[in-house]
């Protein structure tokens, strides 16, 4: 392996990590007004985790309706209940049960 390919790739990933959290710091110092903003950025966290978690939900069986079903369920007890453990085992024997009838 050619050390100096990974330690260039290395320092790049360090730089845009380091710049990603530097960069908000930098050019926001002010106080954000702006009432869309604000909530634009309040709802970023969310639709980011959302955005990467649903795909790995379908996904993480190898029948994907299956993933459809836990997700169905987890969605439904949370409605109903909304305790994370409770949602979470709920899910989880969903996808278990469903890929027992479906394979």
């Amino acid at each position: 392996m050619d050390y100096s390919k990974y330690f260039l790739y290395l320092l790049v990933m360090v730089l845009v990590t380091y710049l990603i959290r530097v960069v908000p710091y930098v050019l926001m110092r002010k106080e954000i007004k702006s009432a869309f903003f604000k909530s634009f950025m309040e709802y970023v966290p969310s639709a980011v985790l959302a955005a990467m978690t649903f795909p790995a939900i379908i996904y993480a069986t190898d029948n994907p309706v299956t993933g459809m079903i836990g997700l169905v369920a987890a969605v439904v007890c949370a409605f109903i209940k909304p305790n994370l453990l409770l949602v979470a085992s709920t899910a989880c024997v969903a996808v278990f049960i469903s890929g027992l009838f479906l394979g």
